[in-house]
């Protein structure tokens, strides 16, 4: 029996509560929906065919997309229930590579206001628009201002559809119960003139204050969040790369929080490489990694392995030289002029090189195979957020310097990948170790099959958020990053690894979650960073606060 005060209608406009035909016919009595809904009681499992006949119907993704919103409008569970019945074919629909879509499309799709909006004109009054919030006992929020969204750059308020969806994996892989679950959009303007001059644009009419102005209103919010919502994790996602990393400096000794786009990714493609050197029988400690893109991603991925690669007794300095970065001004060097901060670490005494020009990617490709042909890496990470950078000539340079070479173009949404994996099989004649950003097809070539991997964050943070959960931990280390990629490259079978495959099935993903989280829960406490008793059984701990979509 569904315990509310709620009747009728308003039950039924409840999507946490409503279960539609799914109420039994002592429940339509007792809550006063005899007659508001048809005779008929149906399981949920029916009413998943159901769903399953109408999503068959749609003609493209964004469809599915726009239908998936409509359900979670109407019923949750039944929304969830349908996520969980197929994460491999559903997560690409409500995230990656769907989301982009969805998002340059948010104002002209959006049918209810899901999550926060928390604009910079409410700001000295950030702790009284939170209590608005119906739900008082949040634990995660996921907080972007639409800053750089996926590979699509400012896109203001649209950018909401990014933690609304991030937050819909935390329970759709691992199982994290979504009502404590609150996505934010922290507005404090956009540099996007045409969303400025739509006038169905929903967010906040005017241009991007000053850093100092931007960090007093997210001061404000952090300050805000730690009285609001005591036990909460602030999740930060899609900020600009400069604003990523100094906020997630700013806080992360100070309060439960992450960067998704940092630590997240970094996790993730830890998780890759470890799987990549099984394939190649390297060891981390002799890699040399060449990024083409020197964001928040790579720099937390670069920073993640120094601290990997920390572990097992290698200097930060040492393993420092043993990565090298490529942006928009060409190989990062020292003494280049206006040289960021959180660069310098990575920046090598070499000649300079000339800007990059993206309107022109055959002539930059060149300078690429110079830098490979001189530094050799053995890993080529793309974060550069530009298609088909890694051109034949690009490919072949790193297949002449290692009999299998690691590729990882990372960038998305699809569009914005820098390499295919047809084409990366083909121009390695089938010997490179490829990951992607986002799911692709299956590769048929010269008789053999390849099974491309997704290097999607999805593997991570969700694990790494039901193990906060279930500890309630303090702060959030690069340590429980480590773990959770160890964790997630630790089951993938030895055949799934013969087939290319660096992570594990997607069907699988939630006993992969689960699994992971455990692990890093073991971590939180060895740290003393959890704050409930150690149990005898820590899985058992992590499984008891493991959500089931069920009328139950």
């Amino acid at each position: 029996m569904t315990n509310t005060t709620k009747r009728g209608m308003e039950l039924l406009h409840d999507p946490t509560l409503n279960k539609g035909t799914g109420f039994t016919a002592a429940e339509r009595e007792a809550l006063g929906l005899t007659g508001l809904v048809p005779e008929v009681t149906e399981t949920l499992e029916t009413q998943l065919s159901r769903v399953m006949e109408q999503l068959a119907k749609k003609a493209t993704d964004l469809d599915r997309f726009i239908y998936l919103m409509g359900l979670l409008d109407s019923n949750e569970t039944l929304f969830y229930r349908t996520l969980m019945s197929d994460p491999a074919r559903f997560l690409q629909i409500v995230y990656d590579p769907t989301i982009g879509d969805a998002c340059l499309n948010f104002d002209h799709i959006m049918r209810r206001p899901l999550g926060m909006y928390l604009s910079i004109t409410q700001k000295g009054k950030v702790k009284e628009v939170l209590r608005n919030w119906p739900e008082k006992d949040v634990r995660f929020i996921c907080v972007t201002n639409g800053g750089r969204i996926l590979g699509l750059g400012d896109l203001g308020a649209n950018g909401m559809g990014i933690p609304i969806g991030k937050l819909q994996l935390y329970t759709a892989t691992a199982g994290v119960p979504p009502q404590g679950l609150l996505p934010i959009y922290l507005d404090a303007g956009t540099n996007n003139e045409p969303y400025l001059a739509d006038p169905l644009y929903v967010g906040l009419r005017q241009h991007r204050p000053p850093t100092e102005e931007l960090y007093a209103f997210v001061d404000e919010f952090v300050e805000a969040v730690q009285e609001v919502f005591p036990h909460c994790c602030i999740h930060f996602e899609d900020w600009t790369g400069v604003d990523a990393i100094n906020l997630l400096a700013r806080y992360r000794d100070k309060v439960c929080c992450y960067n998704d786009d940092i630590q997240g990714t970094a996790g993730v493609t830890l998780a890759g490489v470890i799987n990549a050197l099984k394939l190649t029988g390297g060891q981390l400690k002799d890699q040399r990694l060449l990024f083409l893109g020197a964001g928040s991603a790579a720099i937390g991925l670069a920073n993640l392995m120094v601290s990997a690669l920390g572990q097992q007794g290698i200097p930060a300095d040492v393993a420092r030289q043993q990565i090298r970065m490529f942006d928009t001004q060409g190989l990062v060097v020292t003494g280049r002029p206006g040289l960021p901060d959180h660069k310098k670490p990575y920046a090598k005494d070499l000649p300079p090189s000339q800007p990059f020009d993206h309107t022109s990617l055959a002539s930059e490709c060149p300078r690429i195979v110079e830098a490979i042909d001189d530094f050799k890496p053995t890993i080529l990470i793309g974060v550069s957020t530009v298609s088909n950078l890694f051109n034949q000539d690009v490919v072949e340079a790193m297949a002449r310097h290692n009999a299998q070479p690691i590729i990882f173009p990372l960038s998305n949404p699809t569009v914005k990948m820098e390499l295919m994996p047809d084409n990366a099989y083909k121009w390695t004649n089938g010997t490179c170790v490829y990951a992607g950003g986002v799911q692709l097809p299956i590769v048929h070539l010269n008789g053999h099959t390849y099974v491309p991997s997704q290097a999607n964050n999805l593997y991570i943070f969700p694990a790494v958020g039901l193990a906060i959960l279930a500890t309630n931990a303090k702060v959030v280390t690069d340590e429980m990053f480590i773990e959770a990629a160890h964790a997630v490259a630790d089951q993938v079978t030895e055949e799934q690894l013969k087939l290319g495959m660096l992570f594990p099935p997607q069907s699988e993903v939630l006993e992969v979650a689960i699994h992971t989280a455990t692990r890093v829960a073991k971590l939180a406490f060895d740290s003393n960073l959890a704050q409930v008793a150690r149990p005898d059984d820590i899985e058992a701990l992590v499984r008891s606060h493991v959500y089931t979509p069920s009328y139950a």
